[in-house]
């Protein structure tokens, strides 16, 4: 006979060693598909990660790692191994200027936000470009032959352009054949990291009308308390029926302040493991789903994003691995549960966040009212409404369930419910502009006005009596009329002045309505190609593009903003040819 606490302490013993199988069996696979010593490190120097693989984002999951260059531009980026280049985009946001490598075993190495390319491929873009007379590439596929690389070649430069916050090195490696992006530290890649996560916050949820969270019907925040490094636990929640939670936590790796995601995620119901997700790989398409990951509503609201330990059932991210009723907790009367968070980085360290629950009986009494309105969308089915001037149109499954949608028009302002609901498809949104001049149609935008002192331009399609755009986000939305021209001015030299010594010559751009939409500057009446940094709103050209011929010159620039504003500014300036 077996005595129940003997028993007990096998169950768990068995799930321990189940769970310490699985790691070593998912380790030991994940170093057989992933070459460790293939890859080299991109830079020449220790890396230091700034950003790590599947960390949160806005609307995404981040698809690579960002890689330190100690604060600096300008350092040598190396191919990571041999292949050829098969991809080069130049743009003005997202990855700024990139370069892909295609490799003979399977996989494509990127690099990205770099600030030049090496001197044959920049001479190669830059030939496109004055040929497009367009800073901008678009992708350019190039053929095995055009640009084979070797292992360690200089293949650009680091830097700070496209979406980026700072500058640094985005490396990702993806499989060739699927472009589903894997985690580059299973390829050797090295940061030095000793720190478990940081558990910051608990978040409680009941999932249906009956169930309770201390008595009541509504998501709980809960304090945590540290007991040492890596070990926190929580007082003791009183619960019934349907439960779910959410956790607020990051990483910290050495030599590094930056606050990163974590690797894995799991939650064991008394040692038996209900839920787990991890960022080995996933896909480009499944990356949106990020917003039913998180708390979307808490995020939108307060800027914190807590991951949560159950699925949604319209979530189709690949990540998940064997969950118990999605994660989902039924919280019976009567019976304790010890619940056990876990949060892993890639190097293993860990921090546990414990969670007594006790099943009390649902107090019926208190009950959260439904919120209805007149505006029901059915998720499967495409709706259309209209108030006053302004109708919107949800293509099927816009929505990834049925709800009520606050919807109104208010001194010419459409509130189209809050941003607290996240979108699978983008609606759209079409303003009535019959009452306004054919003048004051050219001057107006449909701009998101959540923040009613910096309205935000959407693209806007115009076509007779209405306007209309395309957004995957909730909230207000109005007309704005633009009646001011963007402003150019030229940096550090004046009309008519010698300028021998300048290499370059730099413009301040900026707008105050819509925004700049295009820029075209000419030398001697001809094309040249002027690099923006949004960030600082100045444009740049160098004069080695082009040999000048004479010393007098004229510049001009023409920059527009998104509803046909224009300004033009001319300069003339003296400069010796330096041979």
């Amino acid at each position: 006979m077996i005595f129940p606490i003997f028993a007990e302490n096998i169950f768990i013993l068995r799930q321990t060693l189940l769970l310490f199988t699985f790691l070593c069996t998912f380790f030991s696979y994940s170093q057989e598909k992933y070459p460790k010593d293939y890859f080299r490190n991109p830079l020449g120097i220790p890396t230091i990660l700034s950003g790590t693989f599947g960390e949160l984002r806005s609307n995404h999951f981040h698809s690579g790692v960002d890689i330190k260059t100690q604060g600096r531009e300008g350092l040598k980026i190396y191919a990571a191994a041999e292949g050829y280049i098969s991809r080069i985009k130049v743009a003005q946001y997202g990855f700024g200027k990139a370069i892909y490598i295609t490799h003979p075993n399977g996989f494509t190495t990127v690099y990205a936000h770099i600030s030049k390319y090496a001197d044959k491929i920049q001479e190669y873009v830059k030939a496109i470009q004055y040929k497009k007379e367009n800073y901008e590439t678009g992708n350019l596929f190039l053929k095995q032959d055009q640009f084979p690389i070797k292992k360690g070649e200089i293949i650009a430069f680091s830097g700070d352009t496209g979406s980026s916050g700072g500058p640094h090195l985005h490396f990702e490696i993806r499989d060739t054949s699927t472009e589903n992006i894997i985690n580059p530290l299973f390829f050797g890649l090295k940061p030095i990291d000793t720190n478990p996560p940081t558990f910051l916050a608990l978040k409680v949820y009941p999932l249906d009308q009956n169930a309770r969270i201390n008595n009541k019907n509504r998501s709980t925040v809960i304090s945590l308390k540290s007991i040492e490094k890596g070990k926190y636990k929580v007082d003791k929640i009183a619960a019934s029926g349907h439960i779910g939670f959410s956790v607020n936590v990051f990483d910290q790796l050495d030599k590094a302040s930056n606050k990163n995601g974590i690797f894995s995620l799991e939650m064991l119901v008394n040692g038996k493991r209900f839920y787990h997700h991890d960022v080995e790989t996933f896909s480009f398409a499944e990356s949106k789903f990020i917003n039913l990951h998180i708390d979307y509503p808490h995020y939108k609201k307060y800027k914190k994003k807590y991951q949560k330990t159950y699925k949604e059932e319209a979530n189709k991210l690949s990540t998940y691995k064997g969950l118990i009723d999605n994660g989902i907790l039924n919280i019976e009367n009567g019976l304790n549960y010890n619940i056990e968070i876990i949060a892993k980085d890639y190097k293993g360290n860990t921090s546990t966040l414990k969670i007594p629950v006790s099943g009390v009986k649902n107090n019926t009494i208190f009950t959260q009212p439904k919120d209805t309105t007149a505006y029901k969308i059915v998720a499967k089915n495409f709706q259309k409404f209209k108030e006053e001037n302004v109708t919107v149109a949800f293509p099927k499954n816009t929505f990834y369930e049925d709800v009520y949608l606050d919807f109104k028009v208010d001194k010419g302002v459409a509130k189209i419910h809050t941003p607290s609901i996240p979108l699978d498809k983008s609606f759209t949104l079409t303003f009535n502009v019959s009452k306004y001049s054919e003048a004051e149609k050219k001057q107006l935008y449909i701009a998101n006005v959540e923040n009613s002192k910096y309205p935000y331009y959407l693209s806007t399609r115009k076509k007779d009596s209405t306007f209309y755009t395309t957004t995957k986000t909730l909230g207000k939305y109005a007309l704005v009329s633009d009646t001011h021209k963007p402003k150019a001015s030229v940096l550090y030299f004046k009309n008519n002045d010698w300028i021998s010594k300048r290499e370059t010559i730099k413009v301040k751009i900026s707008d105050v309505g819509s925004g700049i939409k295009n820029f075209r500057a000419t030398l001697d009446g001809e094309w040249i190609l002027m690099e923006y940094n949004h960030k600082k709103r100045i444009l740049t050209y160098n004069f080695s593009d082009k040999k000048l011929v004479g010393s007098k010159h004229i510049f001009k620039i023409v920059v527009s903003d998104n509803v046909g504003n224009t300004n033009t500014l001319s300069t003339t300036f003296f400069k010796k040819q330096v041979n």
